[in-house]
């Protein structure tokens, strides 16, 4: 299955790269980045193959049980915005010219010293014959590293900073998953890409695994009074279950907004596991009350302006204030 969808995908590729591109390169005199803009236009192609299914899933899902109505519609044009950008255009090319060139080094720099990271079918001879269950473990792992991202970029101020665009947003629908700062997706990549490099994820198999992140991710922030129940919340990250983490008032601690709760991505067990998990059955507003509603509304540009503001300030040293004297014994 999967090997048929990327032949299909890679002649898709060919006919438009020999009937839309290449003639532009060659108008231009642009041929000698030919290769390079061939390369690109797979990163591309997965990323309009997520947003596609996304859209399919969700959109549906939102017509039919609304948690709330469209009412800011100039936040959400910002979100699509977002999305366009991220996984059709900046982001994919990003990745390409700067971190696939990085993982090319990392990865010649491991063989050079003899670590040469393989596949899981080479320890496990039997997964072989069961490349679904490959996929799966695959995915497993990566979930759980996505899990401690998530964890970090609430736990780390600077990262916070970065991170607070996404939780800007008051009117959460499909697209809000790619409302991220640049620098935040940029590190997000680096981060899922070093950890499928030194896992052994095939080349084939990381865009898949990809699109599987991003369509639970778009459902999990999708407009949608949906859950999984008791047992369907121990499997798989429902939109019920992250409206709780984008909550404009968390509880108490430890599910304050810098501890946060159910950061999980694909599977719930891991703030079932390391005590982040926060049971709630409602569907509550969603934001930051320390922010006002205007910060949903930006444009793509003044947002991106904003997060580097925002990181700038939490950079600066912090001026401590002296505090009361304590005697010893007190």
């Amino acid at each position: 299955m999967i090997d048929d969808l990327l032949h299909r995908l890679g002649l898709l590729q060919g006919w438009i790269f020999e009937t839309a591109i290449l003639p532009l390169l060659y108008a231009f005199g642009l041929m000698d980045y030919a290769d390079d803009v061939f390369d690109w236009m797979w990163v591309m192609m997965f990323g309009g193959v997520a947003v596609i299914v996304a859209y399919l899933v969700c959109r549906p899902l939102e017509l039919w049980r609304p948690v709330e109505p469209r009412g800011d519609r100039k936040a959400i044009r910002t979100d699509v915005t977002y999305t366009l950008v991220h996984r059709l255009g900046l982001i994919p090319l990003i990745v390409f010219v700067i971190l696939a060139p990085a993982g090319y080094a990392i990865d010649r720099a491991l063989m050079f010293r003899g670590i040469m990271p393989e596949a899981i079918d080479q320890y496990v001879p039997a997964l072989a014959d069961w490349p679904l269950v490959t996929l799966a473990i695959y995915i497993v792992i990566l979930d759980f590293a996505e899990y401690w991202r998530h964890r970090l970029q609430h736990r780390l101020r600077w990262w916070w900073a970065l991170h607070s665009l996404h939780h800007d947003q008051r009117q959460m629908t499909l697209w809000t998953d790619d409302r991220n700062h640049i620098l935040d997706d940029v590190l997000q990549s680096v981060w899922l890409g070093a950890i499928a490099l030194l896992i052994g994820v095939e080349p084939a198999q990381f865009p898949v695994i990809i699109i599987l992140l991003r369509l639970v991710e778009s459902l999990s922030h999708a407009n949608v009074r949906l859950g999984f129940g008791r047992v369907g919340s121990w499997f798989l990250v429902s939109p019920q279950f992250h409206r709780v983490h984008h909550s404009l008032d968390h509880a108490g601690p430890p599910f304050d907004r810098a501890g946060g709760c159910n950061f999980a991505v694909i599977l719930p067990l891991w703030d079932m596991i390391f005590g982040t998990y926060k049971p709630d059955r409602s569907f509550p507003p969603t934001g930051i009350r320390s922010k006002t509603a205007r910060w949903a509304g930006l444009g793509y540009l003044q947002h991106q302006i904003e997060g580097f503001r925002r990181l700038f300030r939490a950079l600066k040293p912090r001026r401590r204030s002296p505090g009361p004297v304590v005697e010893p014994g007190e």
